[in-house]
């Protein structure tokens, strides 16, 4: 299986392997999405561990893209993010910013290691920016959807329900990422 190279020598298209792993780990998240325990208008998932484990196995480029597959799932239909739900209604509710927000974690990931380094202190580095990120954006959006109705919500409320709950647990989940991660790339090369 060869693959495509452009006039330039850089990697332009994906090759039949890249399109199977994309698919695979947008399926991967979907699971990630689907392990859920409802704590308040934010559930507690395994999303982010499925995040980190694409763009962590597959790379920023392949993660990423992987991850952009997932959305377009939901968007049109498919009940793949958390509780089952599907469709543009969940990216534009109180959580979706957090989904948008993921999207911008894999983009950080991906671009910090092509300039960068993949190191794994980089890696880590960027996962982390790329998490506070998502919170951030996530966070906004909550604030600024609930401030569309009649039920106003301050930032640091927000804050509140939506994220320092949720610390400790992606913490724990961006380490282990990281563990089987680099246990899963000495063993199949991708």
């Amino acid at each position: 299986m060869s693959e495509n190279i452009s006039s330039n020598g850089s990697k332009s298209r994906f090759t039949t392997k890249e399109l199977v792993l994309t698919a695979l780990f947008a399926a991967i998240i979907t699971v990630c999405a689907w392990i859920s325990i409802p704590i308040g208008a934010v559930p507690i998932t395994l999303h982010t561990f499925g995040v980190f484990c694409a763009v962590g196995i597959l790379g920023g480029r392949k993660g990423t893209f992987s991850f952009i597959v997932y959305l377009l799932l939901g968007i049109i239909g498919l009940p793949v993010f958390a509780g089952f739900k599907s469709g543009i209604g969940v990216i534009l509710g109180p959580t979706g910013g957090y989904l948008i927000g993921y999207l911008i974690l894999c983009l950080i990931y991906w671009f910090g290691t092509k300039l960068i380094s993949s190191k794994l202190v980089v890696r880590v580095i960027l996962m982390t920016i790329g998490l506070a990120v998502c919170y951030l954006f996530g966070t906004l959006w909550f604030v600024y959807v609930y401030s569309k109705g009649d039920n106003g919500i301050s930032f640091y409320s927000a804050l509140k329900i939506c994220v320092i709950p949720f610390v400790p647990f992606d913490l724990i989940k961006l380490v282990l990422s990281l563990i089987i991660s680099d246990r899963v790339k000495k063993y199949i090369k991708i």
